[in-house]
């Protein structure tokens, strides 16, 4: 079972950029999922995270900003960031929520320049 998450890059505040997870060797992921991210020198942080009937819940410095969604059908998820902060600046992971039914993998860099 693997979770790859792809679709970061540089962008300018005021920006979008749209997250793609996948979940890899498993028939299909039945716990909530979420977004995480971690910046350098903190610690890695929730910032949303959606139900298998798709009720999402955010963090309040992403509200408003930040869409999550989830395509049961095919094992993936998204996270649609808008109007973009150079505090958003992070590496962005995807796991369930709690983080305690798969392993990480490889996190996606977002930065966002002033």
């Amino acid at each position: 079972v693997q979770l790859q998450a792809c679709g970061g890059g540089l962008v300018s505040a005021g920006g979008s950029l749209r997250l793609t997870c996948a979940l890899s060797g498993s028939q299909f992921a039945i716990y909530t999922m979420a977004w995480y991210r971690q910046a350098p020198g903190k610690q890695r942080e929730m910032v949303a995270r959606i139900t298998q009937r798709r009720t999402a819940v955010y963090d309040d410095s992403v509200e408003g900003r930040f869409i999550i969604s989830r395509d049961t059908t095919k094992n993936t998820w998204y996270l649609e960031m808008n109007s973009l902060k150079p505090e958003d600046t992070a590496v962005y992971s995807c796991n369930s929520f709690p983080a305690v039914y798969y392993d990480w993998g490889q996190g996606t860099q977002v930065t966002v320049s002033s």
